[in-house]
């Protein structure tokens, strides 16, 4: 029988202690090795964390502390995080096999994000509106009371700390679901909230699965709004379940975003671009470019560059300074990456580089799978339809502006786009005219915590990030103070 001292703790309502539900092993990608061993929340573990958040936001003061105050506290997080830097790049490293290069950014950006909701926080403003007859009329905001943050495996730290930094600053108690195969570092963010002074009860981290842990937070009646990144499907099932609560959310869900090459494009740029847009992080992104749109004229000479750029990326150990692409998550996820080739070759597609698992003994234990460019493919199939999520490219060529724009906005999807053009009349009427959330021109997955995110249609509802994003989280009150002199009018001669 197991030791309960050897199970990695989780946190309900402010305690540490082994959950309630089944023994799971966490595995690292790159050699299937165990790198943590936990029980999983139970069911009386979420209600226990959100009957404590609620008690914790009722009773703590931290909704009524001062915005400077609760920014103190924030501002105390994002060092703590940066005091920690390396130890936490290294503990996602082996969470999800991010190359370290890749989780040391992901650790900077999760210190940036608690900092910069902090200075919104103190510096929110609520309004006093012109008058309108013999009243003041003001707009405040209060917290919600109990939220809930369900995050992805692909990005943990940072996925965490856009969800957790502004739902605390705006005063609320956090309940933190994060992807069951990645608990470790929503785990690790709790402590540090709790060391830099965020009252005990407020946060809670609840690891399982998310059709069983999930389901039971977004259903709880005292949860008032949830805030959920991942798959598509799982999105739709949590707005059912917000709309009979009434309760609003915000979902980030999935993409197969567009990228578009002009002749007149800068070709250098739009190759490393282009690159880095699909294969960093092995693919494993909602805003991965993975659809590939070039002008017919330069097609054949970019894809050759294209495909020889693919080809030299170097996969391999995450930990390894040098390396560009790790291994995928688990095993089963390159299983399906592997089945989505296989259909986009049997619907007509042809490899145009990778298609396959590296060789090498360093490659055997790991879920390692080659960058992979398919073209010969249409904007109908199913390999250019649904989202793969895994570093697989199809690229198609294009002659009509105006068709294009209908092909590249031929999809459930509509997150992000790239644009790469040196026209800038072109690069401005593609960029409005193309439908996504998110558009990039000659550049690609670059990011800023003070402009907002999130997609249309299929990839989402509602943004994060952004200096009002901190209003998520918050409800909008107005308030009306009599200044007349004289007693309503209306009422005039009742007895």
């Amino acid at each position: 029988m197991m030791n309960l001292q050897d199970v990695q703790k989780i946190c309900v309502a402010g305690e540490w202690r082994p959950g309630g539900g089944d023994v799971y092993a966490t595995l690292y990608p790159a050699t299937g090795e165990t790198v943590s061993t936990l029980r999983a929340a139970s069911l009386a573990d979420v209600a226990e964390a959100i009957e404590g958040a609620d008690r914790a936001f009722r009773t703590s003061g931290w909704a009524q502390r001062k915005p400077h105050e609760r920014a103190a506290v924030l501002y105390r997080v994002a060092q703590l995080i940066r005091e920690r830097g390396e130890e936490l790049a290294q503990l996602q490293r082996l969470d999800n096999g991010k190359p370290i290069s890749e989780t040391r950014n992901l650790v900077a950006s999760a210190a940036g994000t608690f900092q910069f909701f902090a200075a919104a926080c103190e510096t929110l403003e609520e309004t006093i509106a012109p008058a309108r007859g013999d009243f003041l009329s003001m707009s405040v905001y209060e917290p919600m009371g109990v939220v809930a943050a369900i995050t992805p495996w692909n990005s943990p730290i940072a996925s965490e700390a856009q969800k957790m930094a502004p739902a605390l600053a705006a005063g609320n108690a956090v309940v933190v679901k994060p992807a069951e195969v990645t608990p470790l570092l929503a785990l690790e963010l709790a402590r540090i909230c709790e060391q830099a002074g965020v009252p005990r009860g407020l946060i809670s981290v609840l690891p399982g699965k998310g059709s069983v842990i999930g389901d039971a937070i977004t259903l709880h009646p005292l949860v008032r709004r949830v805030s959920f990144t991942g798959g598509t499907t799982t999105g739709k099932h949590i707005a059912h379940i917000a709309a009979d609560k009434m309760m609003p959310v915000s979902l980030e869900l999935g993409g197969k975003s567009p990228t578009i090459v002009f002749d007149d494009a800068d070709l250098d740029h739009a190759v490393a671009g282009v690159l880095y847009g699909i294969f960093s992080s092995s693919g494993e992104s909602c805003i991965a470019g993975s659809r590939l749109f070039v002008a017919h004229g330069i097609y054949d000479a970019f894809l050759e560059r294209l495909a020889a750029g693919a080809a030299a990326l170097r996969v391999g150990d995450p930990a390894d300074e040098k390396t560009q692409m790790g291994p995928l998550i688990t095993a089963r996820h390159r299983d399906s990456i592997e089945s989505y080739v296989a259909l986009g070759v049997s619907e007509g597609g042809r490899l145009r580089t990778g298609g396959a698992r590296p060789l090498g003994a360093q490659f055997e234990r790991g879920n390692y799978y080659l960058p992979t460019i398919i073209e010969g493919v249409r904007n109908t199939m199913r390999i250019c339809q649904e989202e793969i999520f895994g570093p697989v490219l199809v690229a198609m060529p294009f002659s009509d502006e105006g068709d294009l724009v209908e092909q590249a906005n031929d999809s459930v999807y509509a997150l992000a786009a790239g644009i790469w053009t040196q026209d800038y009349k072109k690069a401005w009427r593609f960029a409005r005219a193309v439908q996504a959330g998110n558009v990039w021109i000659n550049t690609y997955k670059q990011f800023s915590i003070a402009t907002p995110f999130g997609g249309w249609r299929d990839s989402g509802l509602g943004r994060e990030k952004g200096r009002l994003g901190i209003l998520q989280y918050m409800e909008q009150k107005s308030v009306y103070w009599g200044m007349n002199d004289m007693p309503l009018p209306w009422a005039q001669g009742a007895k």
